[in-house]
């Protein structure tokens, strides 16, 4: 079985690394074209509004709720049961959702007021906001809806299509950046309806993939149907429970509208790079890892779920500390390799580095969080995560208080980065003291192993990098050379150290006792 979700996350790493690498070009765009400022500040945050509650309804509470129950009908139900409970749940999530997308075009002056109250003080950043607010929301119906059709792609198997379906976004977003923004009176206003455009085309991608499953909805409303009511059971707590990292974010979008202009493009650069890692390896992990939990369970093999638990958590600590460690070092270099051009400055690039080593300092934690809260939702319990996320997000709260004053972005940043410890601390220690989660042997080995390999990295990494001051003064091919080096040659010693202290491919497969 170890074989087989290593070679389903490998799919899926590799799919999400194209989105990734063409989301870099498309953040590379945005810089060049139209830097750090008030323009990119409307735009940023008119198109984190809807993609806020898409993670948060879609990919957050909905994907948690609806794939142990798919997977529950799945293996306990006819393929016809089957397809009604999609048909159901794609009628009334569709109904809901164009409901809620209404309600937020009309309402956007005052989404603007509640997410970024700073922005009143300046009258035409305001307006913008609001303008492309309103371009923007619909996407919210389109994507949520591919979510679900990622859902029921991802409990079948079938993981590379939704993994690859983000690549559409992207190329979409660089093609209005490049094409339809210029013949815009206001140029980023383009950017806007690039995010409506893209929503379409990613929801059309999935449709032929879910004909050939014969699973293919013929919407229905379902309201009352036991699938949707379980469902809907499911997700009400899970609607905080598995979004915290994102609401904490979302906090740091409000207060950062407070700050000097600049200052949430400065974050969301910093942010972009840390989802780089997270979603190549943290989110492909816990996306494989669901529906085999959720069937495990249905299944009640307790010695099963325990073992892939521990096998995803060995491959997170393997990929997400080297890789935090690696952004936190290379994070002048990074910025000013990929994004200082035309409009994006050596400012900017200093601004943004503070943010993203806070980010990046809480890599590890992210990503732990993307791997055990699967233990929990496959089980059909999300409560316990939402009484974990309400701690996490009052100290995120008092945290971003106290550090904003001081660090003025970065704090927002380090704050969300604490409070990921906090709730990733607190969803393995439950599933410890519950034993839903008992350790295999060879953790202290594993760990010390571990340090050695990222202790020889990181000496690299530091004697490589050199001041930043350098970075920011030199061509741009050769920041783009150097940094290229850099990473191969860090990428290298950290391989050779973990074969030379004695971890091999074999030690990281899941063997049933």
């Amino acid at each position: 079985m170890s074989k087989a979700l290593l070679k389903s996350t490998g799919i899926v790493s590799a799919m999400t690394s194209m989105s990734r690498v063409t989301g870099f070009i498309r953040d590379m765009v945005y810089a060049q074209m139209f830097g750090a400022g008030a323009g990119t500040d409307a735009f940023f945050v008119a198109f984190r509004i809807p993609n806020f509650l898409r993670r948060l309804f879609a990919e957050g509470a909905f994907s948690q709720a609806f794939v142990p129950v798919f997977s529950e009908y799945q293996t306990q139900r006819s393929h016809a049961e089957l397809k009604e409970l999609v048909d159901q749940v794609a009628g009334t999530l569709g109904a809901v959702l164009l409901l809620i997308s209404a309600i937020g075009v009309v309402a956007a002056p005052l989404l603007i007021l509640l997410f970024a109250p700073g922005f009143t003080t300046d009258a035409s950043k305001y307006e913008l906001t609001v303008e492309m607010l309103r371009i923007t929301f619909p996407y919210l119906f389109f994507i949520s809806l591919t979510a679900f059709a990622g859902g029921v792609l991802n409990s079948c198997g079938k993981f590379a299509i939704p993994a690859i379906t983000p690549v559409l976004l992207n190329l979409t977003m660089i093609a209005a950046a490049v094409w339809l923004a210029p013949r815009m009176e206001r140029p980023v206003v383009g950017l806007a309806w690039g995010v409506f455009i893209a929503g379409v085309i990613q929801l059309s991608f999935q449709i032929p993939f879910l004909r050939q499953l014969k699973l293919l909805p013929r919407p229905r409303w379902g309201w009352a149907a036991r699938g949707v009511q379980q469902v809907l059971k499911l997700m009400v707590p899970a609607l905080f429970g598995s979004s915290v990292a994102q609401v904490n974010l979302l906090i740091d979008t409000v207060l950062a509208s407070f700050l000097v202009s600049g200052s949430v493009s400065w974050l969301y650069y910093s942010d972009r790079l840390v989802e780089f890692p997270l979603g190549i390896f943290g989110v492909a992990l816990g996306t494989v890892i669901l529906p085999k939990l959720s069937r495990q369970h249905a299944s009640a093999e307790a010695g099963g779920f325990s073992q892939t638990l521990d096998w995803a958590l060995r491959w997170a600590l393997l990929i997400g500390v080297p890789a935090t460690i690696a952004l936190i070092l290379l994070s002048g270099p990074m910025l000013s390799a990929l994004f200082q051009y035309g409009e994006f400055d050596s400012r900017d690039v200093v601004m943004s580095t503070r943010s993203l080593m806070a980010f990046a300092f809480g890599l590890v934690a992210f990503m732990l969080i993307k791997v055990l809260a699967p233990g929990f939702y496959a089980r059909k319990d999300t409560r316990s995560p939402v009484k974990y996320g309400l701690i996490a997000m009052a100290a995120n709260t008092a945290l971003v208080l106290t550090l904003i004053w001081p660090l003025a972005h970065a704090g927002l940043a380090l704050a969300t980065s604490l409070a990921a410890y906090l709730n990733a601390g607190l969803l393995f220690f439950n599933l410890r003291r519950r034993a839903i989660y008992q350790p295999r042997a060879g953790w202290p080995k594993f760990l010390l192993q571990l340090c050695i390999a990222n202790l020889t990295m990181g000496l690299v990494l530091w004697f490589g990098v050199g001041p930043l001051d350098s970075w920011l003064q030199a061509s741009a091919k050769a920041r783009l050379w150097h940094l290229s080096g850099l990473i191969v040659a860090g990428g290298a010693s950290y391989l050779l150290a973990v074969l030379a202290v004695g971890i091999r491919p074999r030690h990281l497969l899941l063997r049933h006792d």
